[in-house]
């Protein structure tokens, strides 16, 4: 076997990102659970393997399957600017068991979300508790639903909140080299909007799939004799819709996506012109 070439680049995806099934496995990889039960010299070790791969140091015997895992391993423990190591629960790979967390303990305990959902943003719990005394008339599954109309409003107002400077000076865009050709508000609009949209469909199945099925077992006798095992239960099943509904949503557009250059403000769309009058397109990174 010879010896492993230095030109794979490992600072972009493994997989083709212009393609769904590219993205899907990307995420799916990124945002692999298991990466949290890694241990600190597991994490030094994928980490030396990265930086020497860069530096131009191969170590012996390394294949190229070790040192695309070694860079997903480094990539979801270590911050891509400063290399330093993210807290636990801010990696990629916490997004999973954070969200069933939090998406568990809203659905088990919805019948008290005026307390449970205080932290949360005021159009949150405005819509929150606006549904609620809606439903209050209607079926027990109608009211189960009230969480998820929560998230997706909280996913509304946040998101652009948090990203509101983007929409004031704009956000980076290029062309398809990668040169920066100036700083566009309409790119970060459209970029928030596929956020906010893969945000909500990635709630949807771990919101609306777990208290459809909870609804049909708590009527069972077996559950109604052990009632205790509701909590887990619902907690697993958001779990289990977690693992593909987060990878796969945030597969829905593409991480650098393509704006056309009539869509950008007079002055930029000007500029670029004239600088480069063959490009109709830019790019820019969306976000997550």
């Amino acid at each position: 076997m010879g010896e492993l070439p230095l030109d794979i680049n490992i600072q972009e995806p493994r997989w083709d990102q212009s393609t769904f099934l590219g993205r899907a496995r990307h995420f799916f990889t990124v945002t692999d659970p298991r990466n949290l039960l890694l241990s600190g010299a597991q994490l030094e070790a994928s980490r030396n393997i990265v930086q020497n791969y860069r530096a131009g140091v191969i170590m012996p015997g390394l294949t190229e399957d070790q040192l695309w895992r070694a860079k997903y391993v480094y990539d979801s423990a270590f911050h891509p600017d400063t290399g330093e190591k993210v807290v636990l629960i801010g990696r990629m790979s916490a997004q999973v068991p954070m969200n069933m967390t939090i998406t568990g303990c809203m659905l088990i305990f919805y019948r008290q979300l005026g307390t449970a959902y205080v932290s949360a943003t005021t159009g949150a719990v405005a819509t929150a508790l606006g549904l609620k005394s809606l439903t209050k008339h209607l079926p027990p599954l109608v009211g189960r639903f009230v969480p998820f109309a929560a998230v997706a409003a909280a996913n509304c107002i946040n998101i652009p909140l948090m990203r509101q400077r983007e929409l004031q000076v704009g956000i980076p865009v290029t062309n398809e080299q990668g040169q920066r050709l100036g700083y566009s508000v309409a790119a970060a609009k459209q970029g928030i909007f596929q956020v906010v949209i893969s945000r909500i469909c990635m709630a949807i199945p771990a919101m609306a799939i777990p208290p459809v099925i909870m609804d049909t077992l708590e009527k069972k006798d077996f559950l109604k004799r052990r009632p205790w095992l509701g909590a887990p239960l619902q907690m697993g099943l958001v779990g289990f819709c977690l693992v593909f509904a987060t990878p796969l949503c945030c597969a829905l557009f593409p991480q650098r996506s393509s704006i056309h250059v009539n869509r950008l403000e007079p002055e930029l769309r000007a500029q670029i012109q004239e600088q480069n009058p063959s490009i109709e397109v830019v790019y820019y990174n969306k976000g997550l």
